[in-house]
């Protein structure tokens, strides 16, 4: 059967991409090994946001006394912690199912394997079926790493997928990797009370991050039994602790748990047989998402880009758009990125430090998030704070940096500032909600 466009992988790249093609009347097959949402959905962003949120639940009651609130003897249910995650995710997996139909959609369950021609192999339950397209779309994904540690086969060493269904809490956890996975986790056990050591061999936590934000962050999550090691490699993992050299020095931690959050690599196994070029990195794709093969596109993780469900979701659209004659492209610098810590930090465009390092002629204005009534009124003793980088050539903004609970939903705001190219003179004319917590971003304009 002949489509006009073959989906492989049905992620935030795939699943999407899918939708939006179904939407303008082409006929779309979408293949996916196992779950309807990948990564993202099922081992990914819904469930560790869904676990910490019951995690700060279980934070705010015993740490309340400051709103006039005294919850005695509060319990963390693990097993009801899980079951309302494992809820939430087959409801959004029968949500998706549902755009699909109504987008026209046809959906396979298979394991896909990329032909020459654009031809695909799919392996199901019942056999061996091969498809064509006109267009073929990859968004295979991506894998936790698993890095060459001595020790790191054992029972107790967990990815991020297999920490997320475990049915005990561990007594101290270790944690291999400073990144925003580990981070995340880090802070979701740390908030239960459970000692935290994080073990990350670059200089500081959160690689990319506005430095002055992750001092704040590393700060707040002291607060919640998190332990921060950096400069530090891993030397070993025993059946109760953790080996790793600081400083030319050795040290060791006890841990009856341990997370490797090492990073995640493109799955590529399913490409290798079309001729595609992939480095290291993942499938290479220029900025219409299109790889070097004639109308094979690719977007998400296994691209290497940024691994981020919206940037895959957009580097979808672009693919569509492209392959279907609208004229679109991906733009990388004003991508949002979120760590959903408490409290949240959230990012976007370029860091002091990149502009820095960039020659640019620009000026770093930052205001704590404490000068927002609202946070006060919301926030016991939790230190935040906005950065905005600005462009003295242009009076543009180049990036906005927050630490700070609500900077997830406030980040966006930012976004469109930076795509717009708004001039600061504009946005000190825009009239923000009061009392919020967004009006910091326009607060600090003025300190310029």
């Amino acid at each position: 059967m002949s489509y006009d466009l073959i989906v492989i992988g049905a992620g935030p790249g795939g699943y999407v991409s899918a939708e939006r093609a179904g939407h303008m009347g082409k006929k779309v097959l979408l293949i996916e090994k196992k779950f309807l949402g990948g990564v993202c959905l099922n081992w990914g962003c819904i469930p560790t946001k869904t676990l910490l949120a019951s995690a700060k639940a279980y934070y705010s009651a015993t740490h309340s006394e400051a709103f006039g609130v005294t919850v005695d003897n509060a319990i963390f249910n693990l097993e009801q912690a899980q079951n309302r995650k494992g809820g939430i995710i087959e409801g959004m997996r029968k949500g998706i199912a549902g755009i699909m139909k109504k987008a026209k959609v046809d959906v396979v369950t298979g394991d896909a394997v990329l032909l020459p021609n654009k031809t695909v192999q799919v392996t199901t339950e019942s056999g061996v079926e091969e498809y064509s397209a006109s267009n073929i779309l990859i968004a295979t994904g991506s894998s936790p790493a698993r890095p060459p540690i001595p020790g790191a086969d054992q029972a107790h060493v967990l990815d991020s997928t297999g920490i997320l269904n475990i049915d005990t809490l561990p007594k101290q956890l270790a944690v291999i990797g400073g990144g925003v996975i580990g981070i995340e986790f880090a802070c979701f056990f740390g908030s239960l009370g459970i000692p935290v050591t994080v073990i990350e061999m670059l200089p500081a936590i959160c690689p990319g991050i506005d430095a002055d934000n992750v001092k704040i962050l590393q700060a707040e999550l002291a607060k919640k039994n998190v332990t921060v090691h950096v400069n530090a490699r891993v030397t070993g993992i025993s059946e109760r602790s953790v080996s790793f050299n600081k400083n030319d020095a050795d040290e060791m931690v006890d841990a009856d748990c341990v997370l490797l959050a090492t990073g995640r690599t493109p799955n590529i196994e399913s490409l290798q047989k079309a001729g595609l070029d992939i480095t290291r990195s993942g499938v290479t794709i220029d900025e219409h998402c299109r790889t070097n093969l004639p109308d094979v596109y690719a977007c998400g993780d296994v691209t290497g880009k940024i691994m981020l469900a919206h940037v895959a979701s957009r580097q979808g659209e672009v693919a569509v758009n492209t392959m279907f004659g609208k004229d679109d492209h991906m733009r990388y610098n004003a991508i949002p990125g979120v760590i959903y810590t408490s409290p949240e930090v959230a990012g976007i465009g370029a860091t002091e430090e990149q502009a820095q390092e960039q020659g640019l002629n620009f000026k770093a204005v930052k205001l704590p998030m404490g000068v927002s009534g609202r946070y006060q009124a919301e926030n016991d003793k939790v230190r935040g704070q906005v950065k905005v980088i600005v462009n003295l050539d242009n009076n543009t903004i180049l990036g906005v940096h927050m630490v700070g609970n609500l900077a997830s939903e406030i980040i966006h705001s930012a976004a469109f500032m930076i795509e717009t190219e708004m001039r600061v003179d504009d946005i000190k004319e825009m009239v923000f909600p009061h009392p919020t917590v967004c009006e910091v971003i326009r607060d600090a304009l003025f300190l310029l």
